[in-house]
């Protein structure tokens, strides 16, 4: 590579290439040294309350008699990648795993679990599905933007009322059905609760082979305004899949002809009766 030298002044060759005169005369500095007392502030903030946002730790600098302005510390708290969450895990306890056999009557095991879809305009919604693996009737689907541990507790008291106590549940470790309220609410209506393994929705296999075709046929089939229109839909495709559709595991006849239940409720109270 050729050179040429050319007989300019400092300032002249700094106006021509478009550098400052401060930047020729003063060498460059490594940033881990330049911004060295800064970085050594932050980290001692950070070690000391680890939860603390940005502005946070900037008011602590000024009060410590640190006067770097808010853009420098601002430059090295990102270079530090202190602006990122730090988020923990949420530690579900060990789970021993829990035999997946179809029991031979009704209310032995209901399997519970939850879905997500959003309406045309965007919004988002949950369901509650809960399905009686013993001869696999979709007992309801409960729609709702939101879905906590007490409204999960008064659709199960709905069903107990309609379709009598189930011996056990089988769910996910999901926060509303780990909740100590849903547990307690469990435990006082002797219901077991068998929590399936972590990572583990096979273990599941019963309501999640149902969430497939609810889906499919209710959830991908429509476009939906409101959630008023998603529960009426629902409704009326229970009673179908309960009563009129036929399942290939129970012999290719509908749940209700499979297995009819020991003790029907009355006809005026039960909004899937056929």
């Amino acid at each position: 590579m050729l050179t040429t030298e050319h007989p300019l002044s400092v300032r002249r060759a700094c106006r021509v290439v478009g550098l400052a005169r401060a930047a020729w005369y003063r060498p460059p500095q490594v940033a881990a040294v330049r911004d060295g007392s800064v970085i050594e502030a932050l980290q001692q903030v950070v070690s000391e309350d680890s939860r603390w946002g940005f502005w946070k730790c900037f008011d602590r600098l000024r009060l410590l008699g640190h006067r770097w302005n808010h853009k420098r510390v601002w430059r090295v708290y990102r270079a530090l990648r202190l602006n990122l969450p730090r988020r923990t895990r949420r530690r579900v306890p060990p789970r021993v795993r829990q035999p997946l056999i179809a029991p031979t009557r009704t209310n032995a095991m209901w399997a519970m679990d939850f879905m997500h879809d959003a309406l045309y305009g965007g919004r988002p919604f949950r369901t509650l599905n809960v399905l009686d693996e013993g001869n696999r009737e979709a007992l309801a689907i409960e729609v709702g933007t939101a879905l906590p541990a007490g409204r999960v507790i008064r659709v199960l008291e709905q069903l107990i009322a309609l379709y009598g106590r189930p011996a056990a549940l089988r769910l996910d470790n999901g926060p509303e059905l780990t909740a100590q309220g849903f547990a307690d609410w469990c435990q006082a209506h002797e219901i077991a609760l068998h929590y399936i393994q972590h990572g583990k929705p096979m273990h599941n296999a019963f309501i999640e082979r149902f969430n497939r075709t609810y889906r499919e046929e209710v959830l991908d089939a429509y476009l939906f305004d409101s959630l008023d229109e998603v529960q009426r839909l629902t409704d009326d495709w229970l009673g179908r899949y309960n009563a009129v559709r036929p399942h290939d595991a129970l012999g290719r006849v509908p749940p209700l002809t499979y297995l009819p239940r020991e003790i029907s409720p009355p006809e005026s109270t039960n909004p899937w009766s056929t």
